[in-house]
């Protein structure tokens, strides 16, 4: 594990929490876009961590590798690779590595336990809309579990099975049980500024030492507000 980078040299909403020859490790802040939208370039984490790698000098070609994204909205655990090679090696591997979320969603589900199965399509409106019919769309997993419950709202623990574009968001709507804060696939005025949604844990295998690694993210502060759990 690399040195702990002191706060002041990180990258304004990206915690970095492992750094070595290969990847970078951090903890997004929510908010932050992984990578560039139309409406916004520079401020990225791609942008903001391919300047922290130049480290100030405008010569150097230096830059990182998206390996896979998280919602501007969602906080959490982001690896990116230091070179194609790495890059190809992460996403050639993805199916093997263990991503776990936590959420935060409206009322309490039925089932305390359980995996939710559907095809998800992305419309031109970047609305994702979700099918039992494979020719509708390519196939999303989300496992889940329920731990704990208080008046009106339930944490849940997500095993991610699968990676798709606003999979659990879209999931938990179609339950009944959408994400607290969640205005596009859950309650348009919602009350809270944030979306409850974090990436809290990855185990993946290092793509040079072939050692399996776990990282964990500090959930924010917000989560413990609305339910407090040990985290």
């Amino acid at each position: 594990m690399s040195n702990k980078i002191p706060k002041k040299y990180q990258p304004k909403g990206f915690e970095i929490l492992h750094d070595d020859l290969d990847i970078i490790v951090g903890n997004k802040a929510p908010g932050l876009l992984t990578v560039a939208a139309k409406w916004e370039r520079e401020n990225t984490v791609h942008g903001l961590l391919n300047q922290w790698v130049r480290k100030g000098n405008p010569r150097s070609t230096k830059s990182v590798f998206v390996v896979h994204r998280l919602d501007q909205a969602t906080s959490g655990l982001l690896v990116f690779a230091k070179s194609e090679e790495v890059q190809q090696y992460l996403k050639n591997n993805w199916k093997e590595t263990v991503k776990t979320y936590y959420a935060i969603v409206h009322g309490h589900m039925k089932n305390k336990s359980g995996v939710i199965q559907s095809y998800l399509s992305e419309d031109e409106d970047y609305h994702v809309h979700s099918s039992q019919n494979s020719d509708e769309g390519k196939l999303a997993i989300t496992e889940y579990e329920v731990l704990k419950e208080i008046d009106k709202y339930s944490l849940i623990k997500i095993n991610l099975l699968t990676g798709k574009k606003n999979q659990i968001r879209v999931h938990m709507a179609e339950e009944g049980h959408p994400l607290v804060g969640d205005v596009k696939y859950g309650k348009p005025n919602s009350p809270f500024r944030n979306l409850f949604l974090h990436s809290a844990e990855l185990e993946l295998t290092h793509p040079h030492s072939k050692k399996r690694l776990h990282f964990k993210a500090r959930v924010p502060e917000y989560f413990k507000k609305l339910i407090d759990y040990n985290y």
